[in-house]
């Protein structure tokens, strides 16, 4: 007759253990990946908004001072986004801000997260 073999409490617990060192190994290596793709939804937001106000401006004879000004509503017209106010926020959920150079004549688009995020990781 064969005897049954059971798994004893210590193999459940070494089995628990090395799931858990997995998984912290997963979970640490994860946290670079979450602010790359915040980066990158950043960057893919400040050149969807910048070409939509650059063609606003461009189509409708209008200063950079006035697209910039009005960007939401401009935003909220254009039949490429969905939601203005959700385009409007970088990847970590703050308001991008929309400046005009006037030597330049020149949008610029800048959030302040991911300049931080940009310089600590040059």
């Amino acid at each position: 007759m064969k005897k049954k073999r059971s798994i004893t409490l210590i193999e459940i617990m070494i089995v628990i253990v090395l799931i858990g060192l997995i998984g912290g190994a997963l979970a640490f290596n994860m946290r670079g990946s979450v602010d790359k793709g915040r980066a990158f939804k950043t960057e893919q937001n400040i050149a969807r908004i910048q070409d939509i106000l650059m063609l606003e401006s461009a189509q409708n004879d209008l200063t950079l001072n006035e697209v910039a000004g009005n960007a939401l509503n401009t935003l909220n017209r254009s039949p490429l986004v969905e939601d203005g106010s959700r385009l409007l926020r970088d990847g970590w959920g703050n308001t991008l801000t929309i400046t005009v150079d006037p030597n330049q004549e020149r949008l610029t688009i800048t959030s302040d997260r991911y300049e931080n995020w940009k310089t600590a990781h040059e």
